[in-house]
């Protein structure tokens, strides 16, 4: 039974015994009786309240089911895109445990899925590569990829000469680092591509730049997508109750567009002035290079569109807040002495979409969050989260 049943249930229990209680008042002693009155209006105020809490608690499930149905359904695009990139590519714990393996990292390694899911990556590595590959990684860099070539155990103890890319980020639900792994057989490599890094892809090179100003709505075109250079939009959807609800953040470096999304209703407002190219689809398909400097990008949305659908799987409305907070700690946050600064201004509605509450409820628990001396603004207006938060 979920929590609303058992409310709604218990809710129900209530009222009876107080249907009971109004029958057998003649019953009682006359000292009793002139006390009962009181005691059943105040019983019936209680009833009345908790059926109104009941009924806003109920709005507010259907609600969740809808808006995690809408999310759930542009989790799988972007589950689908990883599926379909061309180039092998690996998800790992910090063990080095193969969590996520597309079909072209299947068909690599010439293997099933179910045989590759749960298995060390260490222990595809040829033994005579491991203490290398260890050393590599134990000495790399966090803010850029590293590149190295080993040779991976392919079926029937076969091994295939692969360059490896990697990078690691942070998982957001779990705060624990994860590991990407970009796989290619070294000798399919072109002669003219291997002095250069993927890494080193110019995205902006030779494409002119769009500009919009804050408040302006982009034009979504089906066979585009479009690279921010500098600024921030935020990509809103429609509720069932037609209110805008903030389903994505996207700035500096960050891709978005309706071919990326399953939502029948996507729109990108323009929170800062923002520089931003657009890249037909036509291109990407065209050209390999593109298509593996877009993938890291596309990873980027889908990771930030799984972090806001946590967020729903939260009861109450304030942990839902909490939760949203902590992640545009990450998303849009920027150290400054008092904590961390949300660089980009959302209202108290965004924050209210996204928590599946109401403005005025967002109003009172940032304010009492204001109080308690975790959050605070600047002279801009820009939020605050303390080190304390």
């Amino acid at each position: 039974m979920s929590n609303i049943n058992l409310l709604s249930y218990r809710i129900e229990k209530i009222n009876r015994r107080l249907s009971l209680l109004y029958q057998n008042v003649n019953g009682l002693p006359s000292s009793q009786v002139e006390l009962m009155p009181k005691i059943l209006l105040e019983l019936g105020f209680v009833s009345e309240a908790l059926q109104v809490v009941m009924r806003e608690l109920t709005e507010q499930n259907e609600k969740f089911t809808v808006i995690q149905g809408e999310i759930e359904a542009e989790r799988q695009r972007y589950q689908n895109l990883f599926e379909l990139v061309p180039d092998a590519y690996l998800v790992t714990d910090t063990s080095f445990s193969i969590q996520e393996a597309n079909r072209a990292a299947i068909n690599l390694l010439n293997t099933q899925q179910q045989l590759l899911i749960g298995r060390s990556l260490i222990e595809l590595v040829h033994v005579e590569d491991r203490p290398l590959f260890k050393t590599k990684l134990s000495q790399r860099d966090r803010q850029n990829p590293i590149e190295l070539s080993v040779r991976l155990q392919q079926e029937r103890g076969k091994f295939l000469d692969t360059t490896i890319t990697t990078t690691t980020t942070r998982n957001w639900k779990t705060d624990s680092e994860v590991w990407h792994w970009l796989l290619r057989p070294s000798s399919e490599r072109e002669p003219k591509e291997s002095n250069v890094k993927q890494v080193n892809y110019d995205l902006f090179k030779n494409r002119p730049l769009c500009f919009y100003e804050r408040g302006e709505i982009i034009p979504l075109e089906p066979d585009q997508i479009w690279l921010i250079s500098k600024g921030a939009v935020k990509l809103t959807t429609l509720s069932d109750r037609c209110e805008d609800m903030l389903i994505g953040l996207v700035r500096d470096g960050m891709i978005f567009g309706s071919s990326l999304t399953a939502l029948p209703t996507y729109q990108a407002t323009v929170l800062s002035d923002v520089q931003l190219a657009s890249i037909q689809f036509i291109e990407i398909s065209q050209s390999p290079c593109l298509a593996q400097a877009l993938f890291p990008l596309i990873a980027q949305r889908l990771r930030q569109t799984e972090s806001f659908l946590s967020i729903y799987g939260q009861i109450r409305v304030e942990d839902r807040l909490n939760h949203l907070l902590t992640l545009l700690k990450q998303e849009i946050g920027e150290p400054v002495k008092e904590g961390i600064r949300f660089c980009i201004r959302l209202t108290h509605q965004d924050f209210a979409s996204v928590c599946c509450t109401t403005r005025v409820t967002i109003t009172r628990i940032l304010g009492k969050l204001q109080q308690e001396g975790k959050i605070t603004f600047d002279s801009c207006n820009h939020l605050i989260v303390k080190e304390n938060f």
